[in-house]
């Protein structure tokens, strides 16, 4: 059991089955569980990390799984793969290939379960009540919230059992009430979790004699005491932040965002709702296949990982660890007392920022990981070998001239430096007006396109606007040569919004078709744009001076 703030940490369940088997090399969900945990916590409290502020009192947004009478109280649930929808069930498909009989497949479900903090004030007449704060003698302030505990059921099964009957695993988690005494009889803490009710089932249908499409789904099997009640109340009997972990030994799970050509049309096939897969493994790795899943209700990249620079989570990785570590500093005392009287993960956060070393803080600013530099062809002609005198070769190329002991970028002579290095590099480079060959058309501001995201290597959220039209607003050329076009979808009722802003989806001049300036004569296709004229976005006077801090005062 980990502790956090007092109360019970990690619930580990293995059920049934002879549990892990002892002869696998490691633990392949060790790869994944840095990227795992940010999204269990990911949202769980966000900056500046007070109860008061706004943004923490709408919390809870992914892979939220509530009881199904709650979620349907309006009508049927439309699937689909965000998992920002609050759903009653979450559903996993992805393919395997079977690499040796006697297969194991591994399934870890993860989840929060919220617990409600209560401070309740002793009384003159020994009895308490319950207060929204407490500040004891010792000058600590103790704050009523809600917080949440890990929950993690582990199981594994044979791969030919689920292929002839699957298996259904209870994933729910007991209720339970804790109280912690504060200090001089000032009162209690009562810590107290609703009962959760779910379900996993897994099943495996053979394609090939060794492909597998896999299904992992998990179900919220409870009832909302009230089907109208507000969504604060339904959380308590919620699964909150619900993923899966998929392993095995035999194994080898294939990429759905980058499948194999022989396997593209089956990986396609495949149904997940409310979540998505993709492959586990290090940032060296690019074979289409691995050995460990991830199905997150936030959509990832193939083998996502930790920046290493990163000393800590701050429960919201959509946002600049330097900048929200700087922000985090600048909090007022009265601030961060708040802060750390609202959860214990606050006050680490602010313990870690407050004696972050200046060196792990450097570290914070940024990193170059794959950077190249172009190749420049020498403009002399090439010597003939018997012009040549014989060199002894060394072990070690030099990679700077012997003139710079110490290189550094200012060291370099204009002349030594890469082509996209050199001052006046991009003169002449107009984005606006510049345009790029596509299948013989000029593409370039203002041409229309229909988008089509190449099928390896596309970005996930690319492949959702496969078939659409667009407008391209920009040409770009990259550093490394390569040329982007920056568009704006068609029918995105925040188009203008997006343009304005400087806000484009971006795509490689083979990643789109040109389409003819005029408009079709007939019907609208599939992804052509509807005629009739959309609601747009209210464009604002001037850009936002400063982003929306979650304070109703406005403040910080």
């Amino acid at each position: 059991m980990a502790g956090i703030g007092g109360v019970s940490g990690v619930t580990c369940t293995a059920v049934a089955g002879d549990g892990p088997s002892e002869d696998r090399p490691g633990d392949a969900f060790a790869q994944v569980s840095g990227v795992a945990d940010a999204v269990l916590y990911e949202g769980y409290l966000l900056y500046p990390y007070r109860r008061s502020s706004a943004k923490n009192r709408v919390r809870w947004q992914f892979g939220v799984l509530l009881p199904r009478d709650w979620v349907e109280a309006d009508g049927p649930l439309a699937p689909g793969l965000s998992g920002s929808a609050d759903s009653w069930y979450q559903q996993t498909e992805c393919l395997l290939r079977v690499r040796r009989p006697g297969a194991l497949v591994r399934v870890r479900v993860r989840y929060l379960q919220m617990q409600h903090k209560q401070v309740r004030a002793a009384g003159a007449d020994g009895a308490d009540r319950p207060v929204e704060s407490l500040r004891t003698d010792d000058g600590t302030t103790h704050l009523t919230f809600d917080e949440a505990v890990p929950h993690e059921i582990a199981f594994e099964r044979p791969l030919e059992e689920l292929l002839r009957d699957g298996c259904a695993v209870e994933a729910g988690a007991p209720p339970a009430e804790e109280t912690e005494p504060l200090p001089g009889g000032a009162g209690r803490v009562v810590r107290r979790r609703e009962e959760v009710r779910a379900l996993t089932t897994v099943a495996a249908e053979r394609l090939s004699q060794d492909v597998v499409r896999l299904r992992v789904r998990t179900e919220h099997t409870g009832h909302a005491p009230d089907a109208r009640a507000p969504r604060g109340e339904a959380l308590r009997r919620a699964l909150l932040a619900a993923h899966t972990l998929l392993g095995g030994d035999g194994v080898e799970f294939v990429s759905q965002t980058d499948p194999p050509a022989e396997l593209r049309a089956w990986a396609s096939a495949c149904r997940n709702e409310f979540t998505f897969p993709v492959l586990g493994g290090g940032p060296g790795e690019t074979e289409p296949a691995g050995r460990v899943v991830l199905s997150s209700p936030i959509i990832l990249p193939d083998r996502p990982q930790v920046a290493p620079e990163s000393p800590g989570d701050l429960h919201d990785a959509a946002e600049i660890d330097e900048i929200l570590t700087l922000r985090t500093m600048l909090l007022t005392d009265e601030e961060k007392a708040e802060a750390r009287a609202t959860d214990a993960r606050a006050a680490r956060i602010l313990d870690r920022v407050d004696s972050m070393p200046p060196e792990v803080f450097a570290r914070l600013h940024g990193a170059i990981r794959s950077l190249t530099p172009a190749q420049v062809a020498s403009p002399e002609p090439v010597p003939s070998p018997a012009a040549t005198p014989t060199a002894t070769p060394s072990a070690f190329p030099e990679p700077f001239p012997d003139a710079f002991p110490d290189p550094c970028p200012d060291a370099f002579a204009a002349a030594d430096r890469p082509t996209w290095w050199q001052e006046g590099a991009d003169d002449g480079l107009s984005p606006a007006t510049d345009t790029v060959a596509v299948d013989g058309v000029p593409v370039g501001g203002g041409s229309r396109v229909r988008l089509r995201p190449r099928g390896r290597g596309a970005d996930a959220q690319d492949m959702f606007l496969e078939g659409r039209t667009a407008r391209v607003a920009a040409v770009f050329h990259d550093v490394d040569g390569s040329v982007h076009l920056a568009v704006t979808v068609d029918d995105d009722p925040a188009a203008e919004l997006h343009g304005w802003y400087g806000r484009f989806h971006y795509f490689r001049p083979d990643e789109v078709e040109p389409l003819a300036p005029s408009a079709p004569s007939g019907p609208p296709g599939p992804g052509d744009p509807d005629p009739t004229p959309r609601p747009r976005s209210p464009r604002p006077t001037s850009p936002a001076e400063r982003p929306e801090e979650g304070r109703l005062d406005g403040r910080p």
